[in-house]
């Protein structure tokens, strides 16, 4: 892909080159001095507030403004451009939680005739319409080369907050949305976003069940094995680089780990099942449920499949291991104590303590980046299946789905705002995502058959 971006300065609003080739624009030398330069390098003004904690229990949603976009210069082809990017970049706002973006008709201003600089923007304008936020952008199309100027600015102070200009082809407008959109939630949150972010989830098809992956959104969905047979479990590496599964191409369940780019991979066949792979963080290494030795337990492997040591010790059936982000504990469901229940094991210690005792069937869990919490599905006679979060010292427990369906199979953004879960809701399971209270839930994709068991990807390299 060939596309750059350049930065705009904060203070004068002319568009640097300083992130890409280390020299201040002439004019903000003179113009801005150390204050410019200050913002420059980091896209965030010297009087930056917290617009948004993503640790809050209860986001309130910013109302935003995305007018159309400009075109830019007399010869910008494709007019079209105007809403599709304006569009696109507005869903992509929404679909984090955080944002609420108002309606065009409201608007005051005919963003043809509006302007994309400071100092020309009558602010009042979007304050009355109810804005806290602006965002205005612009584009020049012409043979096959698209230039996009977006900027950010706080509709109350007038202040530009970050601004981006960026080159490539058509075919990179999505990305070029998408790394605007990064920026804006780095800098009002302080967090990385999801926009560089995957899912991969299992579909069934008319051959058994394959694994797909598609962006965050949904968009882009491919197929990722074709086996032909069964495939269950999928796992994301912590660098996004492989993905273990479960695969039944052999006749039974093996894992298989293999390569999201390239074509390789391993295949571990054990005697017995070996199923649920879970990546421990930071290392090319994964915990799993083996039954080659009697009752399914968990091991701990090398990426390459090999063991390393058996984790859990227990009549029991130990299986859906989840890693704490810092890799010092392992929660698991077993049935030890008679029905499936969540369990975790402290592995400097080697103590082993029961977390959930509400429920009779206790499944899937998987711990948020932040460590805070576990989220889980919980059957009940009754209520069907649905998705709860426990902090891990189990004190506090907060049902997030409920009265649609059943509900299954939770896993966190890398970010830990977002969880992605499969629901039945509309007849057929299909993938599902929702803030991480409980709020927004949506159906993130719309595939033939049904799809179950999504699992989000760490930030990519090469976005």
């Amino acid at each position: 892909m060939r596309w750059a971006s350049d930065s705009i300065c904060p203070n004068c609003g002319i568009i640097c080159e300083f992130m890409t080739k280390r020299s201040l624009h002439l004019s903000c030398r003179f113009l801005c001095g150390l204050v410019c330069l200050v913002a420059v390098t980091s896209s965030i003004p010297c009087t930056a507030r917290v617009y948004i904690d993503i640790t809050a229990p209860h986001l309130r949603q910013i109302p935003t403004a995305v007018p159309l976009f400009k075109r830019l210069g007399p010869g910008s082809e494709n007019q079209e451009l105007t809403r599709d990017l304006a569009d696109l970049l507005g869903e992509t706002l929404v679909f984090t939680g955080f944002f609420k973006t108002l309606q065009r008709e409201a608007f005051l201003e005919d963003p043809q005739d509006g302007s994309l600089m400071q100092h020309a923007i009558n602010f009042k304008n979007w304050t009355d319409i109810g804005a806290e936020l602006l965002v205005k952008g612009g584009f020049e199309y012409n043979e096959g080369l698209l230039k996009v100027e977006i900027r950010l600015y706080d509709a109350f102070s007038g202040q530009l907050l970050v601004g981006k200009r960026y080159t490539g082809h058509l075919k990179d407008s999505r990305r070029m949305i998408r790394r605007f959109c990064d920026e804006i939630v780095r800098l009002l949150t302080g967090h990385e976003g999801i926009f560089d972010t995957r899912i991969a989830f299992v579909s069934s098809t008319k051959q058994g069940k394959e694994i797909f992956i598609a962006d965050f959104d949904g968009y882009d969905c491919q197929q990722f094995t074709h086996s032909g047979t069964i495939t269950l479990f999928p796992a994301w590496s912590s660098d996004g680089k492989w993905l273990a599964y479960t695969d039944y191409k052999r006749g039974k369940p093996d894992l298989y780990i293999r390569n999201v780019t390239q074509n390789q991979g391993t295949v571990t066949s054990f005697k017995g099942s070996s199923i649920s792979p879970a990546w421990v963080p930071g290392q090319f290494a994964l915990a799993a449920s083996l039954s080659h030795e009697g009752n399914p337990s968990l091991y701990l492997l090398t990426g390459k499949g090999g063991i390393i040591k058996k984790l859990t010790h227990h009549w029991g059936i130990d299986v859906s291991p989840t890693w704490s982000p810092d890799g010092k504990a392992i929660g698991f469901v077993s049935d030890r104590a008679g029905t499936p229940q969540l369990y975790i094991k402290d592995l400097e210690n080697e103590k082993i303590r029961r977390l959930t005792f509400e429920g009779k069937y206790n499944t899937t869990p998987e711990w948020s980046p932040r460590g805070d919490f576990i989220a889980y599905s919980r059957m009940e006679a009754g209520q069907g299946t649905n998705i709860f979060i426990i902090s891990a010292d189990g004190t506090r427990n907060y049902q997030l789905t409920r009265d649609s369906g059943n509900n299954e199979s939770p896993t966190w953004s890398p970010d830990g705002t977002l969880i992605a879960f499969s629901s039945d809701r509309e007849g057929h399971s299909k993938i599902y995502v929702m803030n991480s209270n409980g709020s927004n839930q949506r159906r993130l994709l719309d595939l033939p058959g049904q799809q179950t068991e999504p699992s989000w990807s760490p930030r990519l390299s090469g976005y």
